[in-house]
Parts: structure tokens; C-alpha cells; sequence
């Protein structure tokens, strides 16, 4: 495990491969960023959206995914009110036992600006049983909803005739999931190629018991049905040179986004703004840092370390003490839902530790091997 010399991404993410210098392609990209024309890239976004004019009958210029957080919040209101467009946002509705008041209150927020929302429900039952499979199989109950996440968009964008897709950030540039990158830096047609949809057959779906019409919202469309619709994904961070967590959330909280009111130690969620809709995320956060070093806070300090708003080494004392926080009570009442115990639970976490990492002690406590910033 090594760092990139500029932030704190560790090789150990997926996908991403550090250049001669060792320097990430975040950092990469960033560096190139400073060079960037923004009102070229304004025009050349015109030039895209021009080769998508509305269809007779299309009431709606562009489909855009949202949870109601602050990224979603913020592309909503720049294309309606600086763009002009007529988007349609599609939402991804979570059960109730895991959907938070405050994502409730986000996307309302969104219908009162003004907005079209359309939203999606898979069946409450399929959705509790994926996720405890993948949990139990996996260690990851994310890998079921995440496809259907991912999923709807593109779904709804069939059914309802609207072939091109404004979505956030690229995430082969700004987060350094190569295998995503497209022909261009706004292409996301090759979303399908990041690591989250990577591993996206369900054949382990289907050996868990499930009827292949149970898992029509858990499909990602093939590039054939893109191709027969015209589909296009954008990526619409590419256009925008204050693109950041930070900078997003603050545009997004100004028009009525609610925020997380929970501690850093129990979310590792410096700012309270990341994955508003439900809270289940933090202990999934937890998990991919125990198994490749890396979490949520590291997310967050790179994005400062890059635009210059923190020094590395404030960055590493922020990772070491919060990119594994989970409150308890979060922990519970996942456990509750899938109906494990939280004994169970930890014994899965601690089978899933990576052990060229991390040391998992006698007490149950894990021990990081490596040092921050460092690494191995």
C-alpha cells in the first residue's frame, strides 16, 4: 500500500493507477484543471445539450438522478435556472425502515423549488432479503441497492424517451475509477464500468432464490438497449470549475438542503452533508475502510488538500481518527433489519478485514498496520 505524494488516496482503491510520480489521477486531473478554459467548456456543454433537442411529445429535455442531497440539489437548479431546461429528476425510493426523515424532507424540498420527481419503489421485501444476502455473502449490503440505485436512472430514462442523462461527477477523473473514463471527459456512457456496477451480474441473485422478474429494478440497461434509445450520460462536473463536496453542499444548503446533525465520530461525515438520504452508508463506510484502507473522511480531505483549503498533514490527523467511524446505534439497527445479531454482524466484518492492513486483536478492536499518509 502506498499514498499519493500529493493527497492521501492510497492505491489500494480500485481501478485507480498512480502515474510515474506517484501522484493520483485525481491529482492528476486537478493539475490540469488549472489550465482549464470554463467558458470553452461552457460553450462546448451547449454544443451538447444542442444535439438533444426536446422530441415532439417529449415534455422534458433531461432525466437527472437525485436523492435530494446537495450534489442532485445543485445540478436540479443550475440546468433548470442557468441552462433553461425542463429536467425531469427520477429518485430511487428506500423502505421505511431505512430512508431518514431528513432524505424525506430533501426530496419535498426539491418538489417545493419546483421540480418534476418521479419515483421509484422496489418491492420492500426483495430489496430487505438482497441486502441481507449481499451482507452475508459479500460483506457489503450495498451491492444489490447500489445496482438498483444506478439501475433506475437509465430505466426511466427508456420508458420515458428522454436519451440524455445529467449526471454529477466522472469518476474515473475526480475520484480515479479509471475503467469509467469515456471518449471525452463528460462521456459516462462507460459508468457501467466502475467498480460499484462492475461485478453487476446477479447470477448470485439468482442463486440465492430470486425469479429473474424479481430483479427487473436491480438490471443495468445493456449497451444495446443505450444504443436503441440513443441513451447518453454526461457528466456534468466536468463543465463546472467549483465542482466539489463542499462547494455543492453549500450552494445546495442555501436553497433548503437539510443537513446530517449527527457527530463525526459517529458518521465520519465532517460536514454532515454526504449521503443524506439514509444513514445505513456510514457502516458500509466502515467496511470498505477495513478492507482497502480507505473511507469516507479520505474522500472528503482530498478534495481540500487539492483545492488548497487544507494541509496534508491536518488531512491525516482528520483520516486517522474518523474514516472508520460508525455509531453504534446505526450498526443496530441494520442488524434489526436484516435480522442478524450485531455478533453476527462483527464476525463478518472481522472475516472480511484485510490482513495486509489491518490487524484484528484479541479484544475484537482492529489496528491499523499501516501509517497514514505512508502506508505500508
Amino acid at each position: 500500500m502506498r499514498y499519493c505524494s500529493r493527497c492521501l488516496q492510497p492505491d489500494t482503491r480500485p481501478n485507480a493507477v498512480f502515474n510515474d510520480a506517484g501522484v493520483c489521477p485525481a491529482c492528476s486531473y486537478f493539475a490540469q484543471l488549472q489550465h482549464v478554459d470554463w467558458l470553452e467548456r461552457f460553450e462546448i456543454l451547449k454544443d451538447v445539450l444542442a444535439r438533444f433537442p426536446r422530441r415532439p411529445g417529449q415534455y422534458y429535455d433531461c432525466i437527472i438522478g437525485v436523492s435530494g442531497g446537495k450534489d442532485s440539489t445543485r445540478q436540479a437548479l443550475w440546468i433548470r435556472d442557468k441552462l433553461g431546461l425542463r429536467p425531469l429528476l427520477a429518485c430511487l425510493s428506500y423502505p421505511p425502515e431505512q430512508v431518514s426523515e431528513r432524505g424525506v424532507d430533501n426530496i419535498s424540498n426539491l418538489i417545493e423549488l419546483g421540480f418534476d420527481v418521479v419515483i421509484s419503489a422496489p418491492a420492500p421485501g426483495t430489496w430487505k432479503r438482497l441486502m441481507r444476502e449481499a451482507f452475508m455473502r459479500f460483506t457489503n449490503w450495498a451491492k444489490s441497492t447500489e445496482l438498483a440505485l444506478f439501475s433506475s436512472v437509465p430505466q426511466l430514462a427508456i420508458r420515458y424517451g428522454i436519451p440524455l442523462i445529467l449526471w454529477g461527477e466522472n469518476p474515473g477523473l475526480q475520484l480515479g475509477d479509471m475503467k469509467t473514463l469515456g471518449r471525452t471527459g463528460y462521456d459516462g456512457n462507460n459508468l457501467r464500468f466502475m467498480n460499484t456496477l462492475a461485478g453487476g451480474s446477479l447470477d448470485w441473485m439468482v442463486d440465492a432464490g430470486l425469479a429473474e422478474r424479481e430483479l427487473l429494478a436491480y438490471r443495468y440497461p445493456s449497451p444495446e438497449a443505450f444504443e436503441t434509445s440513443g441513451l447518453q450520460i454526461v457528466y456534468l462536473g466536468w463543465f463546472l470549475g467549483d465542482w466539489s463536496l463542499v462547494n455543492n453542499a453549500l450552494y445546495a444548503c442555501t436553497n433548503g438542503l437539510e443537513k446530517r446533525e449527527d457527530t463525526v465520530a459517529n458518521t465520519g461525515d465532517l460536514h454532515g452533508v454526504t449521503s443524506l438520504d439514509e444513514d445505513w452508508v456510514t457502516l458500509n463506510q466502515m467496511i470498505k475502510y477495513y478492507k482497502f484502507g480507505f473511507g469516507r473522511v479520505t474522500d472528503y480531505v482530498n478534495e481540500e488538500i487539492r483545492l488548497g483549503r487544507m494541509r496534508r498533514e491536518h488531512g491525516i490527523l482528520l483520516v486517522e481518527n474518523y474514516d472508520d467511524a460508525c455509531g453504534d446505534g446505526y450498526i443496530e439497527d441494520f442488524c434489526r433489519y436484516i435480522d442478524i445479531t450485531v455478533e453476527q454482524f462483527w464476525e463478518k466484518v472481522h472475516a472480511s478485514v484485510n490482513r495486509d492492513l489491518f490487524e484484528v486483536c484479541a479484544d475484537g478492536s482492529i489496528r491499523r498496520r499501516f501509517k497514514v499518509g505512508v502506508g505500508l
